[in-house]
């Protein structure tokens, strides 16, 4: 693990207004990758050893935990997170847990990947977070059981040792692991609450399903798609651009803010490998008032390859998905969408598949990861 911010220790109690206002947290240099736990991408919390005060799925929520100071039920105290019940001793000799002794979740990761970094977020947790957490990661086929991921052969790789944490703070920590994964294991030590996790890193496709789909979306994060690069992220990440589904929302695209000069907006995309792209969309759902006035694509093969139009400066109307089919496939590794003057998009498909040399990089690079 590299430095980062580290935080331990209770938080103050809650003293009214803004429960955000003394939440401890810090800009982590990993956050604009991708979140591998992302619900979109078919992330879940598939067990726990207890959920007594409040529920695992709440680990992967997508917007930040909220805090009701009223919010009482049967058990206690309703937290927007996963809260355990507090840990025991043997007897009245021996009254507190032993060293050994904690709470556990498995979680599914939506795609499987390389982690750089993590986030466990104790937000709200101020004096009954965790005194410490740990965390592991292992790789299976298929879709395993909770019962097949802690059968005893399976290999579970250190990403974060037990480390201590603090309570109402984003506790984040870089991670050093050159491996492909599918599942972690969030440890609490002995117990406690943790509102959020945050798993960022690469999506690291399967060559083999990718190979059987044949023409797939060059640039979804599910498939391995990234965004390099964006002019403006104002009102939202560039990276909704690519995430699964369509738009439900105006925020869950890409919109950026008003332009006074006569400049123009773009992203950048690298694909998942070189490939041959076939059809484009552009859809602008729910980008009514403030949707791209015109778009253009283009294309470059490589790191130094020169760019080519593949779409020529087009209308977009709002609300809308736009389709393309290009005449004839263009092979590029990189794909960079220019809108005028401003606004947004909510997605971009680009359409192919992979070329020979693409497809045997990418096998190559699956090896290597342990895939």
């Amino acid at each position: 693990m590299t430095a980062t911010p580290h935080f331990t220790g209770d938080a103050n109690p809650y003293g009214g207004g803004d429960p955000y206002a003394d939440h401890r947290t810090a800009d982590f240099p990993f956050t604009h990758l991708v979140d591998l736990a992302d619900r979109r991408l078919g992330a879940g919390v598939i067990a726990a050893n207890d959920e007594f005060f409040a529920e695992r799925e709440n680990l992967l929520k997508p917007e930040r935990a909220e805090f009701d100071p009223e919010r009482f039920g049967h058990k206690g105290k309703i937290m927007d997170g996963w809260e355990t019940r507090r840990r025991r001793g043997t007897s009245a000799a021996e009254p507190h847990p032993v060293d050994e002794d904690h709470d556990w979740a498995l979680v599914r990761l939506g795609a499987p990947g390389v982690v750089r970094g993590l986030i466990v977020d104790t937000a709200h947790f101020r004096g009954n977070y965790p005194q410490s957490v740990s965390v592991e990661a292992t790789s299976l086929p298929g879709s395993p059981s909770p019962e097949d991921l802690l059968a005893p052969d399976v290999k579970w790789t250190t990403l974060v040792p037990r480390t201590a944490v603090g309570g109402h703070a984003a506790n984040g920590f870089a991670v050093d692991a050159e491996q492909r994964f599918t599942h972690l294991r969030v440890n609490q030590h002995p117990d406690g609450g943790i509102a959020r996790l945050r798993v960022h890193g690469e999506v690291a496709p399967d060559p083999a399903w990718l190979t059987a789909l044949g023409t797939f979306d060059l640039v979804a994060l599910e498939n391995g798609g990234q965004v390099e690069d964006a002019s403006d992220r104002f009102y939202s990440p560039a990276t909704n651009t690519i995430a699964p589904g369509r738009s439900r929302k105006m925020d869950d695209g890409w919109e950026t803010r008003r332009r006074r000069d006569k400049g123009n907006d773009w992203i950048r995309y690298r694909l998942v490998e070189q490939a041959e792209i076939r059809a484009v969309e552009i859809d602008t759902a729910y980008l009514k008032g403030n949707a791209a006035g015109w778009a253009e694509i283009s294309v470059r093969d490589g790191e130094d390859g020169e760019r080519s139009q593949i779409l020529p400066r087009t209308r977009l109307q709002p609300d809308t998905n736009h389709r393309f089919v290009l005449p004839e496939p263009v092979r590029g590794t990189h794909v960079r969408i220019d809108i005028f003057p401003d606004g947004g998009i909510s997605r971009l498909r680009l359409f192919g598949s992979l070329t020979e040399e693409g497809a045997a990089r990418l096998a190559v690079r699956h090896e290597e990861l342990g895939g």
